[in-house]
């Protein structure tokens, strides 16, 4: 006799996004596992008086997402404190700030974030905006891309920050005529005021991360890598992984300090654990900065507004010679290796590294990435799919709006501007792609990410298309939101995918993507999300 399904969809078209791309009408599960993948006919034998039947009604079911790339604790925290996220202008921001201020008046420090450089001249808060609406008490909000901060001066003065006060050789302090602080503080000068912030206690960490997750799951994302995991970080995920509150995959990437180096690595080899859904199995390396800020480290040097060079190539947070020693030993150890790289340099610092590490080592599974990717020389396009990189994808950047064509491309010039997020040829020369949000840096929602992979253009917006020949099929951007991820997270053999056999990571979407003009792809939405048959999201509309 044939046992029962725990839940039936049917009724709707199935994506497997497995290799031959096949469809499907219908899929039994049991026991958090795919016991069965066709048409009707095929499940319905397993519908017994106790399944929960769902019809899809013509919607689409998708493998659940995966990011590979993301930091919800982070966003947590920032939802929680003075989250700018919502705010549209500096105006808005402003006022965001000082409802804050007044909802929380015996809160020491306004700590938080989400502001974003275009709100800004030059893409640099002054701490005078801050000062109009909290004057007394001190303010740290970082950047929405997390490679910055805004103070205001009462934060400033209790630090000890002031004209005479010397740049960090990982950042920069930006700076008024006669040489005062303006209020924008750059990469390592974050730290600056930062490390002042009253830390997050471990029970604001425990539900900073459910908040993340909560949000995530909305989006449809049930399993992550979370790319900036410190000892705080990690016990939150451990104290939710073995209570049961963590209902997502992670895979937790440990922090890199740059400012140390080989002496951490028997650190990280003591917090390398397990425990339910949580891996730390992976460590975070960040190369190189923003190009916003002229700090992502290029091959040549920036231009300034008249098109001239200013001889500044950005920064290598992490010297070559030493980073290839660091990535050998860590790759030697089974560690997968997580870099943050923007700039060309830096993409081809973490290349050669990596060349090192297989050339010491030899071929193994630990299936290494670069994310970002905002600039690749072309010359070093081939080198992932050669040394068997993935290249980690956020493609919600790689359109025209207006960071891009105000903070980045007069900066960069004509050639080196169209050499920025080359999906398409990494695609074409065999690389394994992987996909990701930031989050907080941007929305979590694979579907807007997907929508500009696909479109190179910004959601729900007429613009032009930013270098079409960069753009992947529907096809290649749902895999690198799904198998592509899971690959990366050693997750591929039990997600990624609809198979039998493998575990119930399930998106129910408002329609269906492949049937509807690739403009309106930005316009689906999740309707429920499942983790091994349980739904862990469900909208209202559903």
């Amino acid at each position: 006799m044939t046992t029962p399904a725990d839940l039936v969809f049917r009724g709707g078209p199935v994506h497997m996004l497995g290799p031959s791309r096949a469809t499907a009408t219908a899929v039994a599960v049991r026991d958090g596992r795919i016991v069965a993948v066709g048409e009707d006919p095929d499940v319905r034998p397993l519908i017994g008086a106790a399944t929960e039947v769902v019809d899809l009604v013509g919607r689409a079911l998708l493998p659940g997402f995966q990011d590979a790339h993301v930091h919800p604790v982070l966003a947590g925290l920032t939802m929680i404190r003075c989250d700018l996220h919502d705010a549209g202008d500096a105006g808005e921001a402003a006022a965001a700030v000082r409802a804050y201020a007044e909802a929380n008046p015996g809160t020491e420090w306004i700590s938080g974030g989400g502001w974003s450089m275009e709100w800004f001249p030059g893409g640099t808060p002054s701490r005078h905006l801050l000062d109009a609406v909290v004057p007394d008490r001190p303010v740290h909000l970082i950047n929405r891309d997390g490679h910055g901060a805004w103070v205001n001066t009462r934060a400033l003065e209790l630090c000890g920050i002031d004209a005479g006060t010397p740049d960090p050789v990982d950042g920069r302090i930006e700076r008024e005529t006669d040489g005062s602080p303006q209020g924008t503080l750059h990469e390592g000068a974050s730290a600056l005021v930062g490390r002042h912030v009253p830390e997050a206690t471990a029970d604001m960490m425990l539900r900073a991360l459910q908040a993340g997750q909560r949000r995530l799951h909305s989006a449809g994302v049930t399993a992550w890598q979370d790319a900036m995991v410190d000892e705080k970080v990690q016990r939150a995920y451990l104290a939710a992984a073995e209570s049961g509150l963590l209902t997502a995959r992670v895979v937790g990437a440990l922090w890199w300090d740059r400012e140390r180096g080989e002496e951490q690595i028997p650190e990280l080899l003591a917090r390398r654990c397990g425990a339910g859904r949580f891996r730390a199995s992976s460590v975070k390396i960040m190369q190189d900065g923003v190009a916003e800020n002229f700090t992502a480290a290029m091959t040549s040097s920036y231009l300034d507004g008249c098109g001239c060079g200013t001889g500044n190539q950005g920064l290598s947070f992490v010297d070559p010679s030493a980073l290839r020693a660091y990535v050998t030993r860590l790759d030697a150890e089974g560690f997968q290796i997580h870099v943050h790289a923007v700039g060309d340099r830096a993409a081809r610092e973490a290349l050669d590294a990596f060349e090192a590490a297989r050339a010491a080592n030899g071929v193994n599974d630990n299936r290494h990435h670069i994310a970002h990717l905002q600039v690749v020389h072309p010359d070093d396009v081939p080198r992932f799919a050669a040394l068997g990189i993935t290249a980690n994808l956020q493609p919600l950047w790689a359109s025209h709006e207006p960071q891009m064509d105000e903070l980045t491309i007069p900066f960069l010039g004509p050639e080196r501007a169209g050499w920025q997020y080359p999906f398409g040829d990494l695609a074409r020369a065999g690389a394994s792609l992987a996909a990701g949000s930031d989050w907080p840096v941007s929305s979590p929602d694979p579907f807007l990410g997907i929508h500009v992979a696909v479109n190179r253009t910004p959601p729900g917006e007429n613009a032009e298309v930013f270098l079409p020949e960069q753009r992947l099929s529907l096809a290649a951007a749902l895999a690198a939101y799904t198998i592509g991820t899971a690959r990366v997270n050693h997750l591929d053999t039990r997600t990624g995918t609809i198979e039998e056999g493998k575990l119930a990571d399930l998106v129910v979407a408002d329609r269906d993507p492949f049937s509807i003009p690739a403009g309106e792809i930005a316009e689906t939405s999740v309707l429920a999300t499942y983790v091994e048959g349980r739904p862990v999201h469900t909208a209202p509309a559903f």
